[in-house]
Formats: structure tokens, sequence, C-alpha cells
């Protein structure tokens, strides 16, 4: 898996190729962890991104516990495979899908 970080400001755009899951799910953590101080507007864009993990379902939620408290996080560019894993554990009402 491959992780853009295109900042602006206060936003952050997260660009992912590849597969999101427990062997590359750590990274994503690591990024998010130290690129979102001061963030008000995190994007994830997955139009790269061929498939999510639980592990990587867990990076999201933790990324959403985050964003909760300074601003605002959305899902973007989902193709039809991760939007029913999205679809089928819930995250669809717990995420901006868009």
């Amino acid at each position: 898996m491959t992780i853009e970080k295109i900042k602006n400001g206060t936003a952050l755009t997260v660009v992912l190729q590849g597969r999101l899951e427990t062997t590359t799910a750590p990274e994503l953590d690591a990024v998010i962890k130290s690129e979102t101080q001061g963030v008000t507007d995190l994007v994830f864009d997955f139009t790269a991104l061929d498939y999510i993990s639980s592990a990587g379902l867990r990076v999201l939620l933790s990324a959403q516990k985050i964003m909760n408290k300074q601003g605002a996080m959305k899902v973007v560019g989902a193709n039809e495979i991760v939007r029913e894993i999205f679809d089928v554990t819930g995250f669809c009402d717990i995420l901006t899908v868009e």
C-alpha cells in the first residue's frame, strides 16, 4: 500500500493505493497520529484502494474519534468492494462516505 499526504492549511487529504489490511494498517495509523495535529478537515481518498480489512476499519474508527474532537472526516472514491464492507460492518452509519 502507498500513502500520499496532501496538506493544505488545516485540511489533510490522505490518498491510499493498494490494500489496507493487517500488515499495512499500522503504517496508516502512525500517519494519522503524527499528521492530524491542527487538522480540521480530514479526507481519505480511496479511489485507488482495492480492499480494506477489519484492521483498516479500526484505523478509520480511531481517526474518526480524533476528528470528532477537532473537525470533520470523510471518505471519498470508495469502490464497490470497499462500500460493501462499509455497509456490512455498519461503518456507512459511522463515517461520511461520498
